[in-house]
């Protein structure tokens, strides 16, 4: 299929991008990398009277560390966060998940923000947002504001993001002493997870974020458990996701995986503290 015709925007600044948002509303779309949006649009799944073509602006292009925390800007492309010198000490996390993310060849297009946009519940990188705690930074015309990673995702491929508002950045915390963790399944390396944990273990409690098995990725705190007690804990956390059969895979399958690749996950993460 082709999509629905669209009228196209190449912002020239934030400003031109922000405005064409407030006047079109819900008929006005960013795009970024594309990877997945692209896809929406020739299967007509959306619809947009307008794209908004953001990748030009060099503003958004930008990828720091500061005050404890890292701002990927909504430009930076996944291949080039994977790059990145300091993604291995900063956010050790993502360093384990992004390999995962596609190919080698979207990760070279598609973006960070576009992932966390899209919000697929079995894509890596909104789960590693929610297990690390992070957050979104919109922005409207008249006004900027920053979501925390459990209150941004609020539905399949939902989120809280108004109409009018732009992802500017996402911003994740620098690791400090904690070890982590991450492993998922899928039919083929680089296909959405059907279930993928991310786990983030310090010297007095874990947290382990799960992918692929609710509508949005899911992390939950538990203390330092060991044997029955860390059994008993993934299983009531397996089925508090309401897993559903699929194509991929049936409900009691995925919960199966949340316990064992969970524990994994865990143990890993338990390990790799400094």
């Amino acid at each position: 299929m082709k999509p629905a015709p669209f009228d196209f925007v190449r912002a020239d600044s934030r400003a031109e991008a922000l405005s064409v948002l407030k006047a079109e509303g819900t008929d006005a779309r960013i795009i970024a990398g594309g990877q997945s949006f692209m896809a929406m649009l020739n299967m007509r799944l959306a619809r947009p009277k307008v794209l908004v073509d953001i990748m030009r602006l060099a503003d958004l292009a930008t990828l720091s560390e500061a005050k404890g925390d890292v701002l990927v800007g909504a430009g930076i492309r996944q291949a080039r966060l994977l790059a990145w010198d300091d993604l291995s000490r900063t956010l050790p996390l993502i360093a384990k998940a992004l390999p995962y993310t596609g190919h080698v060849q979207t990760r070279a297009r598609g973006t960070v923000c576009g992932s966390i946009a899209h919000a697929d519940p079995s894509a890596e990188l909104p789960l590693c947002l929610v297990a690390l705690k992070g957050h979104v930074h919109l922005a409207t015309a008249k006004a900027k504001r920053k979501v925390a990673a459990a209150d941004f995702f609020t539905g399949m491929m939902a989120t809280a993001k108004a109409d009018d508002e732009m992802i500017e950045a996402v911003s994740f915390p620098v690791a400090g002493r904690e070890g982590t963790a991450f492993r998922e399944i899928a039919r083929r390396h680089g296909d959405f997870a059907i279930v993928a944990c991310g786990a983030v273990a310090t010297d007095t409690g874990i947290r382990l974020a799960v992918g692929g098995v609710a509508d949005v990725p899911t992390a939950r705190d538990f203390p330092l458990l060991e044997g029955s007690a860390l059994d008993d804990a993934l299983n009531s956390f397996a089925y508090e996701l309401d897993a559903r059969d699929d194509v991929h895979a049936s409900a009691r399958y995925r919960r199966e995986l949340v316990r064992r690749i969970g524990r994994a996950t865990i143990e890993e993460a338990l390990t790799c503290r400094a």
